[in-house]
């Protein structure tokens, strides 16, 4: 398992990156709620596609360090998967894509929860992965219960989402560039 913490700890500049990517489309879903579908569903899927092609190179990146690659290579390949499906058919249904995104959701919720629990024991900041874990859950049923939420509450909910994420990310990433281990120092 301390594979799995060093290419954490490792890695913390990909978790800033995403959290400063997250915070980034939250703060433009708020700015610009009117915009119209195509251009709030291009920068959604613009910011999927680069957080899983984030997630993946760091993973493979990792590769032979790690026992358990898979949920990373998992979640990244999803967001790959969906920024690119989101990117390339803008003309799919609203309610074909929030299911996209909604599954995309829960699923790199139940992953990050999942990867928090195989680390427990080598780290004290797991908390934030499960948290992070069940806000995408939760924001993956909110969009599955609302289906027929209008383009201002869409923005909404995408720029909370967002947001919280984004946060959660940052302070995971300086987490663990300090050394989320117990007994370590500064990494």
């Amino acid at each position: 398992m301390d594979e799995m913490i060093d290419y954490l700890q490792r890695s913390w500049w990909i978790f800033l990156l995403r959290g400063i990517a997250a915070i980034a489309l939250g703060i433009m879903a708020f700015a610009w709620p009117a915009l119209t579908l195509a251009v709030l569903v291009a920068f959604f899927g613009a910011y999927v596609f680069v957080d899983g092609v984030f997630g993946l190179v760091d993973a493979v990146r990792y590769r032979d360090r790690l026992v358990r690659v898979w949920p990373l290579v998992l979640e990244a390949g999803l967001g790959i998967v969906v920024g690119l499906l989101t990117l390339f058919w803008p003309g799919v249904t609203a309610l074909a894509l929030l299911t996209l995104i909604a599954v995309w959701a829960v699923v790199g919720g139940l992953l990050r929860i999942v990867l928090a629990f195989q680390i427990r024991k080598e780290i004290t900041g797991e908390w934030i992965l499960i948290v992070g874990g069940l806000l995408s859950i939760f924001f993956g049923g909110l969009l599955i219960a609302l289906p027929q939420a209008g383009l201002l509450t869409l923005a909404w909910i995408i720029g909370f989402y967002a947001v919280l994420f984004g946060i959660l990310f940052v302070v995971l990433a300086f987490g663990l560039r300090r050394g989320l281990r117990s007994g370590v120092g500064n990494a």
